[in-house]
């Protein structure tokens, strides 16, 4: 077989089902082979898209995201979207061609097409592994070895370089080992039995709970120790939905409003679940050392990095916290517990309805608007930031949030990743300065028939960066922008849209017949919001 179905048997093997990119010279071998095979090559107009939709597409499913490009700048214009997927440990694996064998000369430009002199080097920063293939008959082999290391927790980008020739050339050797992934570490006991001596020790425990947590799969055991233990549960933006919105100890606010940051000023043990304690939930870092701080955590370096553990339980997030589920005593004062959440509840909503009336509607409506089963892709906008704050959906990867990286426009072709990762609807939320990083997809909507709702907020330019002069005493310039008749852009690609004004009730009617229909729609609204109190120019924290 040539070196191109090695690519894709390797690929059907790991079960991928879903792949994005866009072809070019180089690897032409590589469409060819996928147009045989049952997996769905699905082509984007832009690569930063194609690996934004596997980005998409990992998070919403717990699986593979793959993007493919061709050589040099194909490969290159993914980088923006990479590093997004790198801070929200997307598990994608990047597959880019490079030049051939028998041109490159290491450390050397010789000036062939699309050439580099390290492309692969392009990557590191943004990726957890480097794969360069050498032979055609390590091809398969180390594809397989990519795919693991992307999706061994913590999971991560994988980048990996086959040069052009070796996927028209005929390869030979052992099938691509698909060994299980490897194991999480195993439960040590001392940690636990030191983690439970402070949990016994603890009267206010708090549950901090992260992305690994999600990842994992932990909601129910997170759900059994936070009852046991009568401990409130904070969620980061990466574990929205771990436990469903009407649980009782769950906190729905972010701790970036002050009751809610309460919680953690007044807890005697932060038990933190799967989460690195970044500066994004911290208010940069800005939250104080907690009296004792037990972690769980798959990578040591990850947990420890921000604030010092007491105890360290490096092991999975899901394993760990059943572990001390099943051995802790259940202790009193759940009731009481569940009365101060419900409270906190009541007042951060009545301090919303005074500060953010119009936002609050907003959120209201999306929370009644959206089947339980939709998946939620926001943007770096404010509407996008109000909902990270405060939407809670039904469980988890049904919210995507841009965490560190922050890269603008990243919502919509996320979407079209989320919208194929599973039966639910998918809706982006940008603004309208970020939707139009990446207008073209709407092309690939069309041609391809993917069901999802592009919502833009369209108030006139960057809404938060105007807000961010303002408080400077800057005028705005730069921030106020020209925008194009939405409807009729989206019209020009064979894609039903309207316009609405404000985030009301005409709001709330379009998007429920938007998100009922089963193809791509794109809905404007026109209105202006505030941003909320998780942005860092409303942090109420600030470090020293």
């Amino acid at each position: 077989m040539t070196g191109a179905e090695a690519v894709v048997r390797a690929l059907e093997a790991l079960g991928v089902e879903v792949a994005f990119g866009l072809p070019g010279v180089h690897n032409l071998a590589l469409w060819r082979a996928l147009d045989d095979s049952p997996i769905r090559l699905v082509g984007v107009r832009h690569e930063q898209a194609a690996a934004y939709a596997a980005d998409g597409y990992a998070r919403a499913s717990g699986r593979l995201g793959v993007a493919l490009t061709t050589t040099g700048p194909g490969a290159a214009n993914t980088l923006a979207a990479v590093g997004e997927a790198w801070a929200s440990r997307s598990a994608v694996l990047v597959i880019a061609t490079d030049i051939p064998t028998s041109v490159r000369r290491t450390g050397v430009w010789r000036g062939a097409l699309h050439e580099a002199t390290d492309q692969a080097g392009m990557f590191g920063p943004v990726v957890k592994h480097v794969g360069r293939v050498r032979t055609g008959e390590a091809l398969a082999g180390e594809l397989v070895h990519a795919a693991h290391q992307a999706m061994e927790a913590p999971a991560r980008p994988a980048y990996l370089e086959i040069p052009t020739d070796l996927l028209a050339a005929s390869v030979t050797g052992a099938p691509a080992s698909l060994a299980r992934w490897p194991s999480p570490p195993v439960l040590d006991e001392a940690s636990l039995t030191a983690a439970l001596e402070q949990i016994a020790a603890a009267r206010r425990p708090l549950l901090w709970v992260g992305g690994g947590a999600a990842a994992a799969g932990a909601g129910e055991a997170v759900a059994l120790l936070a009852e046991r233990i009568a401990a409130p549960v904070i969620t980061t933006y990466a574990a929205r939905g771990l436990l469903p919105p009407s649980h009782p100890c769950l906190v729905t606010a972010p701790p970036h409003v002050p009751e809610v940051g309460a919680l953690w000023d007044q807890a005697d043990l932060v038990l933190a679940v799967g989460s690195d304690l970044d500066g994004m939930m911290t208010q940069g870092w800005a939250m104080p050392a907690p009296p004792r701080l037990v972690a769980i955590n798959v990578d040591r370096a990850d947990a420890v990095k921000s604030y010092t553990p007491d105890v360290m339980i490096e092991a999975d997030a899901r394993d760990a916290v059943t572990a001390l589920a099943d051995r802790v005593p259940a202790r009193e004062g759940l009731e009481s517990v569940v009365r101060r959440i419900e409270s906190l509840r009541g007042a951060v909503r009545s301090g919303l309805e005074d500060s953010d009336p119009e936002p609050l509607a907003f959120l209201d409506t999306v929370a009644a608007v959206l089947p339980d089963d939709a998946v939620l892709v926001c943007d770096m906008c404010i509407p996008g930031y109000w909902l990270g704050g405060f939407h809670t959906p039904s469980s988890p990867r049904r919210m995507l949030y841009p965490l560190g990286w922050g890269t603008l426009g990243c919502a919509f072709p996320q979407a079209l990743g989320a919208a194929l990762a599973g039966p639910g609807p998918a809706v982006s939320i940008s603004g309208d300065g970020g939707f139009l990083y990446a207008p073209g997809e709407l092309a690939t909507a069309a041609q391809e028939r993917i069901p999802l709702t592009a919502v833009v907020v369209d108030d006139g330019g960057y809404g938060m960066l105007r807000y961010d002069q303002e408080l400077r005493g800057d005028a705005h310039v730069g921030v106020d922008l020209l925008s194009p008749d939405f409807e009729a852009l989206a019209a020009s690609f064979g894609v039903g849209a309207e316009s609405v004004d404000g985030l009301g009730d005409a709001f709330g009617g379009a998007l429920a017949r938007h998100v009922a229909l089963d193809e791509p729609s794109v809905l404007v609204a026109k209105a202006a919001l505030r941003p909320p109190p998780n942005v860092s120019p409303r942090w109420y924290r600030r470090a020293p």
